[in-house]
């Protein structure tokens, strides 16, 4: 077995849409894409070469893939850890419009995107990474198939957009094992899958 992680840039209010530019995905509507640049900074740059060097592969939704394909194979891999693993690594695209792909060592996935992913996550090797993506975000969560979280939370709130958490996510807790504040007041978070929700009353004595 092996862990399928799920890395992704917030907003305070749970948005995951259009984080890097007005160009990556204006749907909806969505006025604000680009909201995480002026908060970038090379804390967070170094924090996400470390988190890419663990992938031995990549699941993409349809959106993420034809952003990454546009920019990722005209990059140059010499001094770019990210890169390299994009356009080295295989690439597995989930799309239910998409006929074809044409990167380099991407393919479509066929039948089931669960079914799919648990072939994938049921061989041995390292992980297998998640970017971006957010509603194959929510289909990966609704299946109960995340095995860890990495997080950036932004000071940011939109009240619109895609949000990486949707109706269909299932109740889970997860344990912190990470955290971080970058410069620009970035959160830094990894969470790993920890079982069921428990709940309790809180009693005026703890209060």
């Amino acid at each position: 077995m092996r862990p399928l992680v799920l890395t992704e840039f917030l907003t305070l209010d749970g948005v995951a849409q259009a984080p890097g530019g007005p160009e990556e995905d204006a749907s909806g509507g969505f006025r604000h894409g680009g909201w995480l640049v002026p908060h970038y900074d090379e804390v967070m740059d170094q924090q996400v070469i470390a988190w890419f060097a663990g992938a031995q592969d990549f699941l993409l939704g349809r959106g993420t893939y034809e952003i990454f394909a546009a920019w990722w194979p005209k990059a140059p891999t010499e001094d770019d850890p990210i890169a390299r693993a994009l356009n080295a690594l295989p690439k597995h695209v989930a799309s239910r419009t998409l006929r074809s792909v044409d990167w380099d060592g991407a393919r479509l996935i066929e039948g089931d995107v669960a079914d799919a992913v648990r072939a994938l996550t049921a061989e041995d090797g390292g992980e297998l990474q998640v970017h971006g993506s957010p509603v194959l975000a929510q289909t990966l969560l609704a299946a109960d198939l995340v095995d860890e979280l990495r997080l950036i939370v932004f000071p940011v709130t939109l009240g619109s957009g895609k949000p990486l958490f949707g109706a269909g996510t299932l109740p889970r807790t997860w344990r912190l094992t990470a955290s971080s504040v970058t410069g620009t007041g970035a959160l830094v978070l990894t969470y790993q899958r920890a079982g069921e929700v428990d709940t309790g009353t809180m009693t005026p004595e703890q209060v």
